[in-house]
């Protein structure tokens, strides 16, 4: 891939040397890795910017995506740049090193949290991370564009309280259900999983999941022995990567009455993420309170 990059970079460079730091119409060009980062960028940048969203599907599994030459170009024009990080999305990495480009501003929400290859990946699920990835917006913005500093800090402020409803549910949950053992099928809900102070199973299945591997057997027969005796409370599954033994685990749930939640890699459409968050949290908290046996 990097070499069929670097032929089409070749063309777009002398493209982006054109472009500065202004899109079409004078905004800001800013290109996000995933919608939500990309929502989060609109949110901050208001008028100012043009914000493309390279993953923006809810339907498609974000593991299965390949570089095509118009994203290059984008990246290529970008003046601000904002990723994952923790090897979620390396394609970007290498979209970068093949169209530098002077003052390009890029954020990596890996580095503000301090995690790395390895570690879970999904990080915006961790109710910490786009308060950090909004101020370090808003900073980038400001310097790019001096003279609507007061407009980035308003709307900064805007954001961070329009988090308040997320963290208030969030609050309302652990105080109801903090202990309650749940599982999932790979570590997506995780970091909000910990924050709802709710007891995580099968964490060597999820692991296996997240690294591309086989579960073993005898993760594979924990899973479904705990389900059957009904030692889980919820199932946390993700509808954009569900193969055949995720099938059987959500079918087998199901015909236990365990409440099953589906969740998303990426934003869905005409959703902010605080309203994705929080409709996701709404749906957690109704299956927690649901049939147990």
């Amino acid at each position: 891939m990097k070499t069929i990059l670097g032929l089409v970079a070749a063309f777009l460079v002398a493209f982006a040397t054109f472009t500065g730091a202004r899109a079409a119409g004078g905004k800001i060009a800013i290109v996000a890795a995933e919608n939500f980062y990309g929502d989060v960028a609109q949110q901050i940048g208001g008028d100012e910017v043009s914000v493309n969203s390279v993953l923006s599907n809810p339907d498609q599994d974000p593991h299965l995506f390949e570089t095509a030459p118009s994203v290059v170009r984008k990246v290529a024009a970008a003046q601000v740049v904002i990723y994952n990080g923790a090897d979620y999305d390396p394609w970007m990495e290498r979209l970068l090193e093949v169209t530098p480009k002077p003052g390009r501003v890029v954020i990596v929400a890996a580095d503000l949290m301090h995690k790395k290859a390895g570690d879970n990946p999904h990080l915006w699920y961790d109710p910490s991370t786009m308060p950090m990835v909004a101020k370090a917006l808003s900073a980038a913005l400001s310097a790019v564009d001096p003279a609507h500093v007061d407009d980035y800090a308003t709307r900064l402020k805007t954001f961070l309280v329009s988090l308040q409803p997320m963290n208030d549910k969030i609050a309302e949950i652990r105080g109801k259900y903090a202990g309650t053992a749940v599982a999932a099928t790979e570590p997506v809900f995780g970091y909000l999983a910990t924050a709802l102070h709710l007891t995580m199973l099968e964490r060597h299945f999820q692991l296996a999941v997240m690294n591309n591997t086989e579960p073993s057997a005898g993760d594979f027969a924990a899973f479904e022995g705990d389900l059957k005796t009904h030692k889980i409370r919820v199932l946390f599954y993700n509808k954009q990567a569900s193969d055949k033994i995720v099938q059987h685990l959500v079918a087998l749930a199901r015909a236990a009455n365990i409440p099953v939640v589906g969740v998303t890699e990426t934003c869905p459409s005409g959703l902010s993420y605080q309203n994705w968050m929080l409709s996701e949290l709404n749906e957690t908290e109704t299956a927690l309170g649901g049939p147990s046996s």
